[in-house]
Order: structure tokens, then C-alpha cells, then sequence
């Protein structure tokens, strides 16, 4: 019998109230599979029928550990701490099963009915008309929102694109599938959808909220703040609107107008432990460091559990933990009802403190637990990623470039600085950027975005690359003239700009299809170096290869047999800029770069720190002191619990 067919029996067995059966064959499974979700869910669900709680508690535990933002095993959390007496530990529990699946109506009933009996009346009739909302939806509409929450992004897109046939004005139906292009880097259909559901339900302000984001994610930063100022308008006294501002205002370099509005949310909410994390991330941005610090540090006071604050202050990388602030953050993180993303930051943050203690097998402990968390929570398949990159060796072949040369717009403006994450790009950049003919921008998502595009679907299958073999000479030109365009807003006016997301190393062959001119750097680093600083790396978004040290060790060695390819099918098209000679020989490295950029040498290029702009990667701090060597063989202290990461560089590995 099939794994399947096991899960489908005891999922049966409970229906058919069977439940000594069900518990059974689910325990069967976790026999072969003790992080099996769903069947954890399936024993959780019938231990608690059956009054073993204890046994029920500690198949939720390890689902919580599987799936760790599983909205059903909350909600299941919830029932069985009802089942236990414990109203408090409830009510923590369905409000947590709905942050991860707010289509789940249970969850928000006994939320309504045990903030009442609290007498805590307007947060009960908050989740009761949530529960009524959740009442109304279109039963297809539910299924998508369950769907996308569980992470089925293939079934929810295919559920809510044949609703929107029959439903092409349904402005929630269009959010939701706005959110799943989101999910899969799919920005402009998002913002198209959310643009045009605006126009339906210009008062939704969740829709404008969303709509803002996916503005973000664009990097339209004058058009999301121009959606932000809309909502302040509507209420320029709203701490969450006055809030929203604020970070828009930010995103766009308005730092003044920025901190004011934190200012003015703050008078009204001055222990908001977001709001104050949010306004430390802008003045760490702006270079006031010691203001950021201040400002982390009264987050801290207001919530000690807020993970975020604590791993802010890590992540300036210069700042040094107290005894006293290591011992709360060890504190915080023993606590058993940490929510998810605080226990993580509490770990990075707690590594990085023991690491600059000297306590090297502590810090690789929480390092290890922290990647361990966000790798349960991530989809990552290194083997998957390896055919991705498989196929643009296969189709992205000389005779490829051959055919399409002389097609692509010829403009000269970008520069790509790409490869690996922690490899030394940031400090490129700065090096760059401090040249008057060149801008710093932003890691852009735009080439991404166009490779997303591009994929298509045919039976399930990705297009791309293949697809590049039939695209014609006016839609490669089209592509990169659009490319420049809807760069522009980035720019300050020098002649030549930076893109610096490193991710761009896979669509090399894109890139030169539809930008024949553009310069390309690849900042390398060596592999130990790169990697080990990639794990202990805590990213805003993406890059989910960094939480574990096989999948940042194959993904290394991947990228390297990408780039090898990309110099035989393109030679002369990348220059190599290895990080350990940058530190060596600064000026002979810079002298390198700017002769291949065509642009002459310029002395403040050397003094990079000095340069004033905001920097908006986890090397901002890094690159705003002289050239230094802090991060060489930083792995080396952590040599005996790194044969994973070795193994899997396999010859690239030091001996």
C-alpha cells in the first residue's frame, strides 16, 4: 500500500469515528516517516479524540517542528489546549493558526467566543466578523485561500484563474491570485490584477495595502508612496497609514519625511516595537548608526521577545552583545510559546553574539537551529534548482548567441554585478558607485521578473530557456528597452547604473539577448568563505539555498559550473573580480574594473567608505569602513561541524 493510500485510510478511519484505527495507521506512517506533516496532523487529531493528550502534545510539537507554519496544526493546538483547560494558551493558538490560514473559520469562531467571555468585546468582534467574512467567501474562493496558505500554489492559481473566468470583476478573487503571482515572482501580473481591483473597490484598503506591496516589490517606489500617501490622505492620524507612509517615504531616499512620520506614530504608540524596528532600519540605512542602535534597543525594552530588533542589532555585524543582553536573548529564546519568526531572529542573533564571544560550538548550535527553522518553512530543493540551472547550459549555447547577434536594444547604461550572496558585491558596488559617471541602485528585480515571464506553462513545464530560441530580434529589443525604462526611476542621472542582484547569474544568456552592450561583473568569493557566510545569513527574502549547509555547498558549485559555462559560450562577456584580490590590491582591482567599464579612473573610487548613499544589503555597515579582512576564514573555528558544507563543494573544498 502507498504512502497515499495509508494517509487516506486513517484520514477515513477518523471520519468514520474509527479513531483507534486512524491513530494506528497514522503511527504506521511515522514509522517510515517520523516528520511526515500529515500524518502527524492525522495522530494529533486522534490522540486528542481519544484523551491522550500528552501523546497528542507531542505529535504537535514534532508538526510544529515539520511544518512550522502549518495553520491547521495550530488551530489543532488550540482544540486540544481547550481540551486541556487552558483558555490563554487557546486563544494564543487559533490566533496563530489564522496569521498562517485566515480561511479558517474554527479558528476564528472560538477566537470571537473566548475574547468575549475575556470581556475583551472589540477584539471578539473583530474575529467574528472576520469568521463572517471568511462565511461569505465563494466556496472556490476558500479553497484557493487554503491552498495558498498550505503552500498548493499550482492548485490555488488553477482554482482562481477558472473562478475569474466566471467572475472577472470579483476583487477578492483577483487579490488572492495576485498574491499567488506574488508567491511565485510573478510581480507584474500581480500589480496589473491589483491595479485594476483598486479601480473596482477604490475604498478596500486591504486591497490598496497589497497593492502597495506588490508596488514595492517592483521596485515603484514613487508610485507605492504615491498609493501610501493616498491612504494618509483618507486619515493622516492613522498610526498604521502614518506608518505605511514611512516606509514608502524611505524606500524613495525621503529619509526626513520618513523618520517624521515614525516620529509622529510614535508619539501615539511609543512602545510599538514594529514602528521602532521599522525607524531604526531607516536610520541604519540613512548611516546614523547609534541612533538605529537607540532605536532597536527601545524596541527591545517594549517587547523582549521581538526577535526582529535583536537580530537588527546583530545584523549591523560591527555591534557587540553584552553578558547581560546575550543572557536575555538566551532567556527569550527557552520560552515555549516564542512565535516562529522571533525564535528564529533570536537564534541568527544569539549565534552571531556567541561567535564574537569565542564560543564557536554554541554559535554553530544556534546557527544550525535557526537555518534548520526557516529551512522547515521554505519549499528549496537543491535538486531542483540544479536541473534549473542544468537547462541553461543546455539551451543557451553558442549557436544560440550566434543567431540572435546583432538583436537587442544597444543601450550601454547597465552594469550587472552578480553571483553569489556575501561574495563581496556590496563592497563592488560602493567601489563603483563612488565614480561620477556611475549610480548605485538596488538588487532589481526586473530581470527576474522577465525570466518569469518568460517561463510560461505547457503541461506543467517551465518554457524557459528554451523559449529564448524563438524569440524574434523586435521582442528581444522590446525586452531590453523596457528593461532600461523601467529602470529609470532608480537613476540619479550618471551615465551608467548598477544592478546588483546577485541572482542574476542564471539569466546571464537573457541578459545578453536583450542588452548585447551591458557590462557584466561576477563578484566571486572563495567557497568556504561564501558559504559558510551565506548560512549564518539571515535574508529578508529568498535566497533559501543559504539554510543548510548542502544546499549553500551544491549551490555554489552549481553557480560555478554555470559561470564556467557562460565564459565558453560568451567569452570576454563577464568579468571576473575575485573578492581576496579586491583586498589585496585595491587599486590595481578598481583600476581592472573601470577599464573594462570604459570609464576613467577616479581617486574617490579608492575612498569608497567615504562615500555618502544609502546602502540597502547586510554589508551597509561593512562598506562604510576602510577595506578590511574581518570575514577571511571566519569558517574556520567552525571546521568540525562543517563536512556537510565540504562534502558537497566536493573539489572546491579546501584539503
Amino acid at each position: 500500500m502507498t504512502r497515499e493510500e495509508q494517509l487516506k485510510r486513517a484520514q477515513e478511519a477518523l471520519q468514520a469515528g474509527r479513531i483507534e484505527a486512524g491513530l494506528e495507521t497514522a503511527r504506521a506512517l511515522l514509522r517510515d516517516d517520523p516528520k511526515d506533516g500529515e500524518a502527524l496532523y492525522v495522530a494529533a487529531v486522534a490522540a486528542r479524540y481519544l484523551k491522550r493528550f500528552d501523546e497528542a502534545g507531542e505529535h504537535l510539537k514534532a508538526l510544529h517542528a515539520a511544518m512550522p507554519e502549518y495553520g491547521r496544526a495550530w488551530q489543532e493546538e488550540g482544540h486540544l489546549a481547550l481540551a486541556r483547560g487552558d483558555r490563554s494558551a487557546a486563544l494564543a493558538a487559533f490566533a496563530r493558526a489564522t496569521r498562517f490560514n485566515p480561511a479558517l473559520e474554527a479558528s476564528w469562531r472560538e477566537q470571537a467566543r473566548l475574547l468575549a467571555e475575556a470581556g475583551r468585546h472589540g477584539e471578539a468582534q473583530a474575529a467574528q466578523a472576520q469568521r463572517t467574512r471568511i462565511a461569505s467567501l465563494p466556496r472556490e474562493l476558500l479553497a484557493v485561500t487554503n491552498h495558498l496558505a498550505e503552500g498548493r500554489l499550482v492548485r490555488a492559481e488553477e482554482i482562481c484563474r477558472h473562478f475569474l473566468r466566471q467572475n472577472p470583476r470579483n476583487v477578492e478573487g483577483m487579490r488572492l491570485l495576485a498574491r499567488i503571482g506574488i508567491e511565485l515572482g510573478i510581480l507584474d501580473d500581480a500589480e496589473f490584477l491589483l491595479e485594476s481591483a483598486v479601480e473596482f473597490a477604490p475604498e478596500d484598503i486591504q486591497l490598496r495595502l497589497d497593492y502597495i506591496d506588490a508596488l514595492r516589490r517592483r521596485q515603484k517606489s514613487a508610485e507605492a508612496r504615491e498609493q501610501a500617501q493616498l491612504l494618509y490622505d483618507r486619515d493622516p492620524d492613522n498610526p498604521l497609514f502614518q506608518s505605511r507612509l514611512a516606509i514608502e517615504c524611505i524606500q524613495t531616499g525621503d529619509y526626513d519625511r520618513g523618520l517624521e512620520l515614525f516620529d509622529a506614530v510614535l508619539e501615539k504608540l511609543p512602545r510599538d516595537p514594529a514602528n521602532l524596528t521599522s525607524r531604526g532600519h531607516a536610520l541604519k540605512t540613512k548611516g546614523e548608526r547609534s541612533a538605529a542602535e537607540e532605536s532597536y534597543r527601545a524596541a527591545i525594552a517594549a517587547k523582549p521577545d521581538h526577535g526582529d530588533a535583536w537580530y537588527a542589532l546583530a545584523n549591523l555585524k560591527t555591534y557587540t552583545f553584552s553578558p547581560d543582553e546575550i543572557a536575555a536573548m538566551r532567556e527569550q529564546a527557552a520560552r515555549d510559546d516564542l512565535a516562529f519568526m522571533d525564535r528564529v531572529h533570536l537564534n541568527f542573533a544569539l549565534a552571531k553574539a556567541l561567535e564574537d564571544e569565542g564560543d564557536y560550538e554554541a554559535s554553530f548550535a544556534h546557527y544550525d537551529k535557526g537555518n534548520a527553522l526557516k529551512r522547515a518553512q521554505t519549499r528549496y530543493s537543491a535538486e531542483a534548482m540544479s536541473a534549473e540551472l542544468d537547462r541553461q547550459r543546455q539551451h543557451c549555447t553558442r549557436e544560440l548567441f550566434e543567431r540572435h547577434e546583432g538583436a537587442g536594444f544597444p543601450a550601454a547604461d547597465p552594469i550587472f554585478i552578480l553571483g553569489l550572496p556575501r561574495a563581496g558585491s556590496t563592497l563592488l558596488e560602493q567601489i563603483l558607485a563612488s565614480h561620477s559617471q556611475i549610480d548605485g541602485t538596488l538588487e532589481l528585480p526586473n530581470v527576474l521578473a522577465l525570466a518569469h515571464r518568460l517561463r510560461g506553462r505547457k503541461a506543467g513545464q517551465s518554457l524557459y530557456p528554451e523559449v529564448l530560441h524563438d524569440l524574434t530580434a523586435e521582442q528581444l529589443s522590446g525586452f531590453g528597452e523596457d528593461f532600461i525604462a523601467n529602470t529609470r526611476i532608480h537613476r540619479a542621472g550618471a551615465q551608467f547604473f548598477i544592478d546588483k542582484m546577485p541572482n542574476n547569474f542564471r539569466h546571464i544568456g537573457l541578459i545578453h539577448l536583450i542588452l548585447p552592450n551591458a557590462k557584466i561583473i561576477d563578484a566571486r568569493r572563495v567557497a568556504m568563505d561564501c558559504c559558510f557566510s551565506g548560512f549564518k545569513q539571515l535574508f529578508a527574502e529568498g535566497q533559501e539555498f543559504t539554510y543548510g549547509l548542502h544546499e549553500v555547498g551544491r549551490y555554489y558549485a552549481d553557480y560555478v559550473k554555470l559561470m564556467d559555462h557562460w565564459d565558453t559560450v560568451l567569452p570576454g562577456k563577464v568579468l571576473r573580480v575575485q573578492h581576496e584580490d579586491v583586498l589585496d590590491d585595491l587599486e590595481g582591482q578598481t583600476r581592472r574594473m573601470l577599464e573594462f567599464l570604459e570609464v576613467p579612473f577616479e581617486e574617490q573610487c579608492l575612498a569608497f567608505h567615504r562615500t555618502e548613499r544609502a546602502v540597502r544589503t547586510a554589508s551597509s555597515e561593512q562598506v562604510r569602513e576602510p577595506i578590511n579582512r574581518k570575514g577571511q576564514d571566519a569558517w574556520k573555528p567552525f571546521e568540525p561541524w562543517l563536512g556537510d558544507l565540504k562534502a558537497a563543494l566536493g573539489p572546491l573544498a579546501p584539503d
